[in-house]
């Protein structure tokens, strides 16, 4: 069974507890803990969920919130819908024949109206 695994990103929500509004405050603070980013990266990390993040910059925001990683991000898993298969078919295959039938066309002359 596969399993869909997915993430909460709470970084603003933690700046905001400690009284911290703006990214480019924690921009100092990280490079304090020999973090360098530039101002936009430091906003993306903010506002954005990132899709990728060194070990060095979570443990810089751990030792700068005195937070766990777990107050960083939450961690959500669960098993995937199967998926849905036609009934009495192999897999993707639709018979065209049965289901898309185009109508006969009935070729009229003007002098016939």
């Amino acid at each position: 069974m596969k399993r869909q695994v997915d993430y909460q990103w709470h970084l603003a929500e933690v700046m905001a507890r400690h009284g911290l509004h703006n990214s480019t405050d924690l921009g100092g603070l990280l490079h304090q803990r020999g973090i360098t980013l530039s101002t936009s990266q430091v906003y993306r990390l903010v506002t954005q969920r990132p899709e990728r993040a060194s070990l060095k910059v979570l443990a810089a925001l751990c030792d700068i919130f005195d937070c766990e990683l777990a107050d960083l991000v939450t961690v959500t898993a669960a098993d995937a819908a199967p998926r849905k298969r036609a009934s009495g078919q192999a897999g993707n295959v639709v018979d065209l024949n049965q289901t898309i039938r185009p109508k006969r066309a009935r070729v009229v002359h003007d002098s016939d109206s």
